[in-house]
């Protein structure tokens, strides 16, 4: 019996599943259980980018209207940056939704993006359903989510 544990413990390790997605812009640790099982808008930005900035206050918009609603919002730095810095960013750009110090591409087979903003929608699933370039709006973005979820 203990080694069905530890054999379903190697495979959650290696697969990388139920993993923690690191830390935030206020240095907090993101638990798989706060994102995992549910639809997340991944938007990659950053500060030096003016379509980002204009969609900042569409995307907070949308994590309060999806709170409590299986979707969250999260952001990505395009440039990396962590602790104090990404902080800083966060904060100038008015970024109220969580924002990930480590890049979930990897968990999620993202492409790497040459073109800024750019969001992706993955299901609870897991799987990138949708990948919109430039700036979005709550509404775009809240009508392609229906659409997705009803399909």
């Amino acid at each position: 019996m203990a080694w069905r544990v530890v054999v379903c413990l190697v495979l959650v390790v290696l697969a990388g599943c139920g993993a923690d997605y690191g830390m935030d812009q206020n240095g907090k640790v993101v638990k798989a259980g706060q994102l995992d099982d549910q639809w997340l808008v991944v938007n990659y930005w950053a500060d030096w980018c003016g379509p980002c900035r204009s969609e900042v206050p569409q995307l907070n918009a949308l994590a309060e209207q999806l709170k409590g609603k299986g979707v969250a919002v999260v952001g990505v730095n395009f440039d990396g940056l962590h602790g104090d810095d990404l902080k800083k960013a966060a904060q100038e750009l008015g970024i109220g939704f969580t924002v990930l110090a480590d890049d979930p591409a990897p968990r999620f087979n993202l492409p790497q993006s040459e073109a800024l903003p750019i969001t992706y929608i993955i299901d609870a699933k897991g799987k990138v359903r949708e990948q919109l370039v430039g700036e979005q709006t709550a509404a775009g973005i809240s009508e392609k989510l229906a659409k997705l979820k009803s399909s």
